[in-house]
């Protein structure tokens, strides 16, 4: 019997390098794939890049993924995403900083681009493979009563990325593999070191891009007020985009009896509201443009949990699901800084029902 060929997205780092080999260990053909996002022409500085963000200038990376792909002794593609890159990702990141919002650019590069684009664009230049592999933590499992794919959290739940994967769906999910769902970081990091690979120690990718959010907004400077809670004008800014919610160093405030933070941002008004943590603590969000990994809502109203940031602990919440899609949720306890922007992304258990983007 042939084979099965896995395609993996092989980014260089110690993730991507362990799932290739724990899949070429497992009796597959693996070819390792990389996509191309940085674009040389955007309008960023000229300078030295953290070479392990996820965008940056790749010519040294790829080199590096290449050497990799040739110790594993498996095959090897790059494959040119960016003009996708910069249309999904990129513009819809400018587009949500200068309406006030603070966007995760992962979210949508994990469902557009790296399980979109990437193997769509490597079966249009004729490679063949079965399924489509990464080094993300998080699971995939078949419920026979429902007849559905599931997305579950990792087993590690100090890794687990299945914040950052809510928006796949049943396509995907019958198409994919997460090799490192039952692993820890120290088990993958022993995998590829018995592989007598250097990329074992490499340090892992800390944010989507290398260097200041501003190089890849570059907004011109668009002063407005910083306004108390009751309206009194406090300060100036130059752009609500230096702004998130939560925010208290670098506002240049003094002369309060308690530290101030940013409590809200109004792109209308082009106002940047500040006030004290207190009021930073909400129990009630409603997020639009929801995903849901089933194909649909598990019903009109349930109680789940919900993480409102990759790092926030899920919290207990009742959610109605409102005529127009968009969901209405209430915490059982306030929750701080829910942010406009963000993912607010659903849990029973560990398993993922879905999420949308907080309003």
């Amino acid at each position: 019997m042939e084979k099965e060929t896995i395609l993996v997205g092989l980014s260089g780092g110690v993730d991507s390098t362990a799932a290739a080999i724990l899949l070429k260990e497992q009796g597959y053909r693996v070819i390792g794939a990389t996509m191309q996002v940085w674009d040389p022409s955007l309008p960023v500085p000229q300078g030295t890049y953290q070479k392990n963000a996820c965008l940056s200038p790749e010519k040294e990376d790829l080199q590096e993924i290449k050497t990799i792909a040739e110790q594993l002794g498996i095959e090897h593609i790059t494959v040119d995403c960016r003009a996708k890159y910069r249309q999904v990702v990129l513009d819809n990141f400018r587009l949500e900083y200068a309406c006030g919002r603070t966007p995760n650019p992962c979210v949508l590069c994990n469902s557009f681009i790296k399980f979109g684009v990437l193997p769509s664009a490597a079966k249009a230049q004729g490679i063949r493979f079965d399924k489509f592999a990464t080094g993300h933590y998080a699971r995939v499992a078949y419920d026979e009563k429902s007849g559905t794919y599931l997305l579950k959290k990792a087993i590690d739940l100090s890794r687990d990325q299945s914040y950052f994967l809510h928006r796949l769906g049943q396509q995907q999910l019958a198409h994919v593999l997460f090799p490192l769902g039952e692993k820890t970081k120290t088990e993958i990091r022993e995998i590829a070191r018995k592989a007598g690979l250097a990329v074992a120690d490499k340090e892992d990718s800390q944010d989507f891009y290398c260097g200041d959010y501003n190089d890849l907004l570059n907004f011109p400077n668009k002063p407005g007020d910083m306004v108390t809670l009751d309206g009194k004008v406090i300060a100036k800014h130059n752009g609500i985009w230096n702004y998130t919610i939560g925010k208290r160093k670098g506002l240049g405030l003094s002369g309060f009896a308690e530290p101030m933070y940013v409590v809200g941002i109004d792109a209308k008004k082009n106002q940047v509201i500040i006030g004290p943590k207190a009021a930073l603590y909400h129990d009630e969000l409603t997020a639009k443009n929801v995903s849901w990994v089933s194909g649909q809502a598990p019903a009109r109203e349930f109680d789940c949990e919900i993480k409102i940031r990759n790092l926030h602990v899920p919290a207990k919440a009742h959610v109605c699901v409102l005529e127009d899609g968009s969901i209405r949720a209430k915490f059982d306890e306030p929750q701080l800084s829910i942010t406009a922007g963000q993912s607010a992304v659903m849990y029973q258990k560990d398993v993922v029902l879905g999420g949308g983007m907080i309003e």
